[in-house]
């Protein structure tokens, strides 16, 4: 979750510059810094021992930044659910007030149907069909009997119909409801957890002294450097080769746009973003619609090997799905990192990658 950065902060300016000019070009990313990346040249600290007290506090800053964007999840899966449900909600009142009004209908259609009874002496039409003695007038009348018997039964029937249809629409509307308060309550929890995890690293990062910060980044630096140096010796570049895709470029060139606006927990842009609502912003803009949640883009979209990765396409990162970037070319990805970084480029196998998922398949 850690700020990914391989080279010193002006080469890395260069790097960034470099791969955005090419991919606004062509849509395909050249990050070869992120290909053969050079090793971040460490500062003088004074003692063995204060680094292993700063890679504790670089740990720890990971779990409470990691339970942070399990959360953020959490909380945007909740949002999404959510308006869905209100959105059914608005439908299932709209049937209700239909249905209401045809209700109403039918029942003026059968009031009217008994004040004429009435107003025939309260005779039921077949009683007064066997009183006549017009053979004529029988024949004819039983046929009318018939007819009108038969469209009593079908309003009957119809104003059954709509009762039950009334009915149903409130019990879903009901259930609605209450899923809709079970959303706003996890809502509410997840934003609580969230708050407290990284109130508790930024007090942690408040303690340290300017140079312990400073060193700080570079061990978060130096991490991601060893984890990404670890994916690229096994030669997977030499495997990867796919081209983009139409959309995909154009999903990677509003990811790459974004480069240097904060990352804020559930942020969909366009002034900041976290991880899923930068992917989930890219490809929609590319004209694909994908989940709002990594989780959810792991779980519902197509799963593909490493080896046929392409710019484009998503890597999940992390055993529970909780990151997620947009691979970009050359080792490379784009992504909004976690709170007080910005929307970066980074090494593909700086974390732990879990799998890769393609939007447009």
């Amino acid at each position: 979750m850690g700020k990914t950065g391989k080279a010193g902060l002006t080469s890395a300016a260069v790097a960034l510059v470099c791969a955005v000019t090419v991919l606004a070009a062509s849509g395909a990313a050249y990050a070869s810094s992120y290909a053969n990346p050079a090793k971040p040249t460490p500062t003088p600290t004074p003692t063995a021992s204060g680094d292993k007290d700063l890679e504790k506090v670089r740990e720890e800053l990971d779990r409470l930044y990691h339970e942070a964007a399990v959360a953020t999840d959490e909380y945007n899966a909740a949002e999404e659910k959510a308006g869905k449900q209100s959105d059914e909600i608005v439908k299932l009142a709209r049937r209700i007030v239909k249905g209401q009004e045809r209700l109403d209908e039918l029942k003026e259609r059968v009031g009217a149907a008994a004040r004429a009874q009435y107003r025939s002496g309260g005779l039921p039409s077949e009683a007064q069909l066997m009183l006549s003695d017009d053979p004529q007038l029988f024949l004819d009348g039983a046929g009318r009997v018939r007819q009108g018997a038969q469209a009593t039964k079908g309003l009957l029937a119809e104003l059954t119909r709509t009762q039950e249809d009334l009915q149903a629409y409130a019990k879903d509307a009901s259930t609605q409801w209450q899923k809709l308060e079970a959303n706003r309550k996890a809502k509410a929890a997840a934003k609580k957890k969230i708050k407290s995890r990284i109130a508790q690293a930024e007090k942690l990062e408040a303690k340290l002294e300017k140079k312990e910060r400073e060193r700080l980044l570079e061990l978060e630096q130096e991490t991601a450097y060893e984890n990404q140096a670890a994916w690229l010796s096994s030669g997977i570049l030499k495997e990867i080769d796919g081209k983009a895709s139409t959309q995909g470029k154009k999903a990677v060139k509003y990811a790459t746009a974004q480069i240097g606006k904060p990352y804020e927990w559930g942020a969909e842009g366009p002034k900041s973003y976290d991880c899923s609502g930068l992917t989930s912003q890219a490809w929609a803009a590319a004209g694909r619609g994908i989940p709002r949640t990594s989780q959810e883009q792991w779980k519902q979209l197509p799963h593909i090997d490493i080896e046929d990765m392409r710019p484009g396409d998503l890597i999940i990162y992390h055993d529970d799905a909780s990151h997620v970037g947009m691979y970009i070319g050359d080792g490379a990805i784009v992504h909004a990192p976690r709170p007080g970084r910005t929307v970066t480029i980074a090494g593909a196998g700086s974390m732990a990658i879990l799998g890769v998922v393609r939007p447009d398949k």
